[in-house]
């Protein structure tokens, strides 16, 4: 069995039926997916500040930009806020992003884009915005209709390939560019959401792989090509629970090597 299926059985083993299971197998991931997460698109953002917050509420002694912790602040409420869902096992649907994305932008949007161009949080975006060298992204007026269609197709798949299909939730949603603002972090955590609905390993996309994350997306835009994107999210899969299975690889071995006292 490769390391990528070992990781997804180790996750199954959990049995996850309750928030305080996804508290106990996530306690590190979720300030580690937050710091990476946040970190990709905001590089005041440290690793020490988001653990202070998930940890202790608040940071001391910071002097650095509000918006870095209003950021990680939201990326803890958005835990808080999604853990009963996945339990629930609450559908995809576009109320469920748009709370999402309010929730993980509240007071994160610059004067600029609230006050000039009214855009607000949890609301799809009313300008057209465009993202990457190939200026990827829906027009104002069809984002309702694409994100319904990419929604629909998603919740309706009921085959063995979940990573690929979480890889293709997150390249369209990226290449929709649904918000104004926040759609990294947003579809970063749509995709952790629709892969824990259908009992696989959430990922953490590490800032240092960044390079070759936007890489294997721009791949998708040029060609609709997922394989690249596939291949990344599985490494980034293997990456996050490495250690976690290495931990529960050794127990095992120390429990086949423990002497019959029968």
């Amino acid at each position: 069995m490769d390391q990528y299926n070992q990781v997804v059985e180790l996750w199954q083993s959990y049995k996850i039926a309750s928030a305080e299971d996804l508290d106990k197998y996530l306690d590190s991931f979720r300030i580690l997916f937050a710091f990476h997460s946040g970190k990709i698109e905001n590089e005041e953002i440290t690793y020490h500040d988001t653990r202070e917050i998930f940890e202790n509420g608040r940071v001391v002694g910071f002097t650095g930009s509000p918006r870095a912790l209003f950021e990680q602040q939201n990326q803890k409420l958005c835990y808080e806020f999604l853990k009963e869902k996945i339990v629930k096992q609450e559908p995809i649907s576009i109320q469920l992003i748009k709370e999402m994305h309010s929730v993980l932008t509240g007071g994160t949007y610059d004067e600029r884009r609230y006050i000039a161009n009214e855009e607000r949080p949890g609301e799809f975006k009313k300008h057209d915005y465009v993202t990457g060298i190939h200026e990827v992204g829906s027009a104002a007026e069809d984002v309702e209709k694409d994100m319904d269609e990419l929604i629909t197709e998603v919740n309706r798949y009921d085959g063995p390939d979940i990573l690929k299909v979480a890889a293709y939730l997150h390249a369209r949603f990226e290449y929709i560019h649904p918000f104004a603002d926040g759609n990294g972090r947003v579809g970063r955590t749509l995709m952790n959401y629709y892969l824990m609905l259908h009992n696989h390993p959430p990922l953490i996309v590490y800032d240092e792989d960044k390079v070759l994350y936007y890489e294997c997306l721009q791949k998708y835009d040029e060609t609709e090509d997922l394989n690249s994107l596939c291949e990344f999210f599985k490494y980034e899969t293997e990456k996050t629970w490495k250690k976690a299975l290495a931990l529960a690889n050794g127990v095992k071995q120390e429990r086949k090597g423990l002497p019959d006292f029968r």
